[in-house]
């Protein structure tokens, strides 16, 4: 049988597998390669000789890795252009200006990126142009230019009310879209008609196009109704910014023009690559796990729903692995990938990832073999925090009671998962990846 120490160093092992099988920077010089003036991109062949200029534009948590490939590749082809990334994931660029911003919540430097970028397309790009954009998780909050008539910092609190409410990435994207000039198509009517690649690194759930980064350069599904049907069902109506309660209303009745849908002559110049995903790293994962010996499973890389409820249906699993009647004999790994939903309640700090490990803590503790969750963000950031994740295993809860017999609650109710992982030493932290492709999750049985 594996002691707990194996199992935790072998789930370190696991995750750095799956972070460097997504790294950025490989993942576009894999789909992006030139020879000469011949350029390559997927299927995609270009004689770069055809084209003015040359433009890199974009923004996400890995849009300074994505710049620096382009860059390399491109070489003395590429003009220049503008990336915006998060505070602290900035990387040295040679032609690109790289600009920071403010993430998960907008800021006052979300807005001047967002009216910076706009600016330079209007000013900089011309029809007879090649512009390379680079999206990422993040860029949502990243590049922030409200319609005018609505603040920045309106956006922010009606996107703060959202994430607590429980609104899930796609009902937060489609909210922000309709409040953007950038986001849900608008960046490819301006950009139109010059000739756009889009290099995409999936953070959501089932990879659309459409909710990565909002969607600014393909066309928007949703619609104001959707948008004011999620408002109600949240029951934020009376709680959202005056000025978007009014354009949500605006939008329904038809007073405001919708985002671009199918068939909008301004997206037909741009073609899109998927450079990276969850199902990458979880593959990667999974061929790790079963390098080092373990009977491995993915039992999904579309995880979404409520934190504490997937942490629940986990553990159930591994208990049948524990008690010889699931899926899998042991050693096993189970692996999953995705993202989760907080509902935030409480005054603490955390993320989705730490919350996974926390509420797994009382049952692992009642296993009869040692047993390891790791959960965690491959953007090395879990929530407003420095940790990327956390880890858990059978002696979690033994170990927290030297802090008090209701610490494992009470931090639960304030949604305070940090300070508990931080007090056990139990917290993940691998500083900025360089990546984003959501969640993954590792349950190794011994």
């Amino acid at each position: 049988m594996r002691s707990l120490n194996q199992l935790r160093s072998d789930a370190s092992r696991i995750w750095s597998a799956a972070l460097h099988a997504v790294d950025a920077k490989a993942a576009v010089r894999k789909c992006v390669t030139r020879r000469q003036h011949e350029l390559r991109a997927g299927k995609l062949c270009l004689d770069l000789r055809n084209f003015g200029r040359v433009w890199v534009i974009g923004a996400g948590k890995a849009a300074a890795h994505m710049g620096q490939a382009l860059e390399q590749v491109l070489g003395k082809f590429v003009t220049g252009g503008l990336l915006v990334t998060k505070y602290g994931h900035a990387l040295p660029l040679k032609k690109l200006t790289l600009l920071e911003a403010g993430h998960p919540l907008p800021d006052a430097n979300s807005a001047a990126a967002g009216l910076r970028l706009y600016s330079f397309v209007k000013e900089q790009v011309a029809p007879e142009d090649l512009v390379f954009c680079v999206f990422s998780g993040g860029a949502s909050a990243l590049l922030s230019l409200p319609v005018p008539g609505i603040t920045w910092q309106e956006k922010q609190a009606c996107t703060k009310l959202l994430l607590n409410a429980g609104a899930d990435v796609k009902e937060t994207n489609a909210i922000r879209k309709h409040l953007s000039l950038l986001k849900g198509g608008n960046l490819a009517r301006l950009l139109a008609p010059a000739a756009v690649v889009s290099l995409v690194l999936s953070d959501v759930v089932g990879d659309s196009l459409e909710t990565v980064a909002s969607g600014p350069l393909v066309a928007d599904p949703s619609t104001f109704g959707d948008c004011l049907e999620t408002v109600l069902r949240l029951d934020l109506l009376d709680r959202i910014p005056a000025s978007i309660h009014r354009r949500l209303e605006d939008g329904t009745a038809g007073r405001v023009p919708e985002t671009p849908k199918p068939g909008d002559p301004a997206l037909q110049s741009v073609v899109s690559f998927m450079v990276a995903n969850n199902s990458t790293a979880c593959a990667a994962a999974a061929r790790e796990a079963r390098r080092r010996g373990y009977r491995t499973t993915i039992l999904t890389t579309r995880l979404e729903g409520d934190t504490r409820q997937a942490a629940r249906f986990h553990m159930s699993i591994a208990e049948e692995i524990v008690s010889g009647r699931g899926p899998a004999r042991r050693p096993a790994c189970l692996l999953s990938g995705g993202e989760t939903t907080v509902r935030v309640t409480g005054t603490g700090m955390g993320g989705r990832n730490q919350e996974f490990a926390l509420c797994c803590a009382r049952p692992l503790a009642s296993l009869a073999a040692p047993c390891v969750v790791a959960s965690l963000g491959t953007d090395g950031t879990d929530g407003p925090t420095d940790a990327a994740g956390a880890v858990a295993d059978n002696t979690t809860l033994p170990r927290s009671l030297k802090f008090g017999s209701r610490f494992l609650m009470e931090s639960l109710d304030n949604n305070d998962s940090y300070h508990f992982f931080k007090r056990l030493g139990d917290l993940i932290i691998t500083g900025p990846t360089g990546t984003n492709v959501m969640d993954l999750h590792i349950i190794l049985t011994g």
